[in-house]
């Protein structure tokens, strides 16, 4: 089945998404998707709902939904939780979507190929070609800058717990 239509039937469901290169998945929400990405109300694990990750479409070898993504779905939904409509991203166009996420969260976490490596901070400058990420660290100190190529981008998280608690901590223990 081809993706978009695999997509459409999972819409604000719990799926599992695998790679090709990755040995870890990534599951969640089915929020709203693109032929480059994909929005998911982001589940890390058990129960748990936690922000939300864009993934690009490229490297995905399966999506599915089983009886192990169904259950959680009727535990997190059981706790009352409800996928959320969050205001529509630009999931068409990177660049657009990269200004579009630091413009209203202030910061998100990017991950190339590696899934042990993530690069959370803030958006310096962009183009078709790369982005210049001022880079957070575990600390909430606004450290370096950093530069990706746009094409080497995998995945992106926003909003997290883990996110939030970093921007918090780097606005009100260091200024």
């Amino acid at each position: 089945m081809e993706l978009n239509n695999i997509l459409k039937t999972y819409l604000y469901s719990i799926i599992t998404i695998e790679f090709k290169d990755r040995e870890s998945s990534i599951s969640g929400f089915l929020l709203d998707y693109s032929e480059e990405w994909i929005l998911l109300q982001y589940n890390p694990q058990d129960y748990i709902i936690d922000g939300y990750i864009l993934i690009r479409n490229s490297n995905i070898d399966d999506i599915f939904r089983e009886e192990p993504e169904d259950f959680t779905e009727k535990v997190i939904r059981l706790k009352g939780f409800i996928p959320g409509k969050l205001e529509k991203l630009p999931l068409t166009d990177t660049v657009s979507l990269i200004e579009a996420l630091n413009n209203r969260f202030g910061i998100f976490s990017l991950y190339k190929k590696s899934e042990t490596s993530t690069y959370p901070g803030r958006l310096l400058s962009i183009d078709q070609e790369t982005l210049t990420l001022e880079w957070l660290d575990t600390k909430a100190r606004w450290t370096e800058e950093r530069v990706f190529k746009l094409k080497k981008i995998r995945v992106i998280e926003f909003n997290t717990d883990y996110l939030i608690s970093l921007k918090i901590a780097s606005e009100n223990l260091y200024n």
